[in-house]
């Protein structure tokens, strides 16, 4: 009756051992808004932007600070690339940003809406103007960029088609 029990008791932890294993391995899925910290949501319009004045000296506003308790964070997130680094076929480092034309036909969105993306052996990229996936982990990280300011930075290691259902 004992070993019955016992071997009960192993089975079922083994069981609860391995789905916390399985829970914890799967990324947290974000929106734009969790980048941006609770007390500073309320600065943002509906489409999650801060007001920009478009004839100011420095178009992309500085308002907005990372969320430090996402560092080092397993996530996923969608949104559109912009290429930095690559070929035709693969890139290797780029700026996930909320939305289309983001840093290049308006001003850049504020740095804690901005993820500068980098994928060690590169990610193969079907359509540019298409939403993506980008799984990897994500570290708050201010980079100073020619197109803006990052306020975090992903180790990719997964870059899919976006799936909205």
């Amino acid at each position: 009756m004992k070993k019955r029990i016992t071997l009960g008791l192993i089975a079922l932890l083994s069981g609860l051992l391995s789905s916390l294993a399985w829970a914890s391995s799967e990324p947290l899925t974000l929106d734009w808004i969790d980048l941006v910290p609770e007390h500073e949501r309320a600065q943002f319009d509906s489409r999650g932007m801060p007001e920009i004045s478009h004839d100011s000296e420095n178009p992309q506003s500085l308002v907005g600070s990372v969320r430090p308790e996402l560092n080092n964070s397993q996530v996923k997130i969608p949104g559109f690339v912009i290429p930095l680094e690559g070929d035709d076929k693969v890139v290797t480092e780029f700026l996930l940003v909320p939305f289309l034309g983001a840093c290049i036909h308006v001003p850049p969105p504020p740095p804690n809406q901005i993820v500068y993306v980098k994928f060690a052996g590169g990610a193969p990229i079907q359509q540019l103007w298409d939403v993506v996936y980008v799984e990897g982990t994500l570290k708050t990280e201010h980079i100073s960029h020619d197109l803006a300011e990052v306020g975090y930075v992903l180790q990719g290691t997964e870059l899919t088609d976006y799936d909205d259902g």
